[in-house]
């Protein structure tokens, strides 16, 4: 009789291993933790009822920072064509801080300001009153052809004007100001003291109809 004949074939037994693949796939979507894109954090007006009149609000055209940008990407600021963002915060930081027609509280304002925001103050008449309520607004207004890259670029430039200036206020760096979470009251009370009669006032106006599909 030949040698192997009656060997039986060794097989692996696979029967579990569809339940056992099973488990770790229900393992791993249990333990994984997936990471949310939050996108923009903005807080948006409520939707207004359109059988009611928006109430008229009388600004100056001079408390009002207008930048426009157009399909092409190209920013029109304050009336001035302008080539880039380089220079925008600064700008913001010093229409923020004109004090053209302050009212007792604006001056009460300006006095507890740090000496480094004191000398950088301005008295010009054709800019805004004074950085509190109504007193200076920056207006950001876009086409519909207008990039999401460019607006954002925007946006985070009038942001870090007055997060340059919050944290000034309180001796810090914007960087550090912007970790500020408030989830204690120390760190609240370091977000509130740094925006303290000068509110976030960022007016994102409807875009054109221009442009874009």
């Amino acid at each position: 009789m030949a040698k192997g004949k009656n060997r039986t074939s060794q097989e692996v037994n696979a029967g579990s291993m569809a339940d056992i693949a099973f488990l770790l796939l229900i393992f791993f979507l249990v333990t994984t933790t997936i990471a949310s894109d939050k996108g923009i954090q903005n807080l948006l007006p409520p939707k207004q009822d359109p059988n009611v009149e928006p109430p008229e609000i009388d600004l100056n055209k001079r408390n009002i920072y207008n930048i426009l940008i157009n399909a092409n990407d190209q920013l029109l600021i304050e009336d001035e064509y302008v080539e880039n963002t380089d220079l925008l915060s600064e700008d913001i930081k010093d229409f923020l801080l004109n004090f053209g027609a302050p009212d007792e509280e604006a001056v009460a304002l300006f006095n507890s300001l740090p000496q480094s925001l004191k000398a950088r103050a301005n008295r010009d008449p054709n800019s805004s009153d004074h950085p509190m309520n109504g007193g200076a607004v920056v207006s950001i207004k876009t086409n519909r052809g207008t990039s999401y890259e460019k607006y954002l670029e925007v946006l985070d430039q009038v942001k870090r004007a007055y997060f340059e200036i919050y944290a000034e206020r309180v001796g810090l760096t914007s960087d550090q100001y912007r970790a500020l979470t408030g989830k204690n009251p120390a760190e609240k009370a370091l977000i509130d003291k740094g925006k303290e009669g000068i509110p976030l006032a960022i007016s994102i106006a409807e875009p054109d109809k221009i442009g874009g599909n």
